[in-house]
């Protein structure tokens, strides 16, 4: 048997976490001194100790722990809360890549002292055909679930010239989650509706419009601008907003070299 201390030392765990320990069940000493009130350990408890740490290194809460060690030996329900947690540590490493991205992205403009001025100008797009595809999806940052079904058509689009290709979101509120997305492209030719894309000749519409260069981080911004200005020029919004792709990820991995039109329809 071990004194708590030497039980510390061995085990490289501070006396008063092996008290908390203690308290919420994750690690019940051995024996306890009736007299003195001393804990002492079993030397195979440092293995205990050892699952305990590996488990804390690797994100589970003492909660989680207490749970985990209930059914330790049992190897596949240990996979099934390891394959979990290694899944929900991907995701924290890609919104923190997102975050670090936006954050040098903010520096950079810091240090180049760029003004995010952004001009709004009224104009009507005509009459266009298009391949369309329209549905609802778990959330704005699967937008390109729907630019992914135009290959569902059996024969190859044929870009217009100029081609425009827009989302439009439809829904009348934001929403974190189940919106509702439209997307077209404008094609030259004919083709033939499937399951999930139909063509079909969109009317024209009038816009207020301004061009945001660089990333989608300015485009809360830029549709304030427009917003903005709209109402102080005497127009009123006619219908759902959207945004013209000139240049996309879809021709570059360069967020600095994205080109989106933010278009309002306008009355």
């Amino acid at each position: 048997m071990l004194k708590i201390g030497d039980f510390s030392k061995l085990s490289r765990v501070s006396i008063r976490m092996l008290r908390h320990y203690d308290d919420i069940g994750l690690l019940k000493p051995a024996e306890i001194d009736e007299f003195t009130g001393y804990r002492h350990y079993r030397e195979d408890q440092l293995f205990v100790v050892a699952r305990i740490t590996a488990l804390k290194e690797m994100g589970f809460a003492l909660a989680d722990i207490v749970r985990i060690l209930e059914i330790y030996n049992d190897k596949e329900k240990l996979d099934e809360f390891l394959k979990v947690r290694q899944q929900e540590l991907a995701d924290l490493s890609k919104e923190t890549e997102r975050k670090l991205m936006l954050l040098d992205s903010a520096r950079t403009r810091l240090r180049e002292e760029q003004n995010m001025n952004f001009n709004v100008n009224v104009k009507t797009i005509p009459e266009r055909y298009a391949a369309t595809v329209q549905m609802v999806v778990p959330h704005y940052e699967d937008e390109g679930k729907l630019w992914g079904m135009l290959s569902e058509c059996k024969e190859p689009l044929v870009p217009a010239d100029p081609c425009l290709a827009a989302a439009e979101f439809l829904d009348k509120e934001f929403k974190e989650e189940n919106v509702e997305i439209a997307i077209w492209m404008t094609v030259k030719g004919e083709y033939q509706d499937t399951e999930h894309v139909k063509f079909k000749t969109l009317p024209e519409v009038k816009v207020a419009s301004c061009i945001v260069k660089g990333s989608y981080e300015q485009m809360g911004d830029a549709m304030a601008t427009v917003a903005s200005w709209v109402s102080a020029n005497g127009y009123t919004i006619s219908g759902p907003m959207f945004n013209i792709y000139h240049v996309s990820p879809a021709q570059t991995q360069n967020v600095d070299e994205y080109v989106t039109e933010v278009c309002f329809p306008v009355a």
